[in-house]
């Protein structure tokens, strides 16, 4: 009994271990794509943001609305000093999305005018690719 109990622990184990991986690597290529998508807002390049954007934030807002949006929310803020990944989380829920694959990434970001700033990036996997379903930066 006891031989049978620690295989199933074991195994137990070896599953949870191999869950956290996944979501590591899922976390990790997330925050990849996102870093990509970033450094294209970064370089001002609002209408390749909306491009290489997720269907659904395309479907949410027109690329029109975006580009006022975008310009209106960083121009203030100036030129991008640093950033550094400060939380990262896996889900397949969030609250007014559909199900699906997300990782909600913050940053603590310095801007020219802005000391500190809270930038929130949502990838989401999109047709097999992780791709920018939301941003917001306060």
């Amino acid at each position: 009994m006891k031989i049978i109990t620690k295989h199933f622990l074991l195994l137990g184990l070896i599953l949870v271990s191999m869950s956290v991986y996944a979501s590591d690597a899922k976390v990790r290529d997330a925050d990849e794509a996102a870093g990509k998508w970033l450094a294209l807002i970064d370089g001002q390049q609002y209408r390749d943001s909306w491009d290489q954007a997720a269907s659904l934030f395309k479907q949410q807002v027109s690329a029109d609305n975006w580009l006022q949006a975008i310009s209106a929310a960083r121009q203030p803020l100036g030129a991008m000093i640093s950033r550094k990944l400060v939380s990262a989380t896996y889900a397949t829920s969030l609250p007014g999305a559909p199900d699906g694959e997300y990782v909600v990434l913050r940053y603590q970001t310095t801007f020219k005018h802005k000391k500190s700033a809270v930038e929130t990036v949502t990838p989401m996997l999109d047709n097999n690719r992780w791709r920018v379903s939301g941003y917001y930066v306060r």
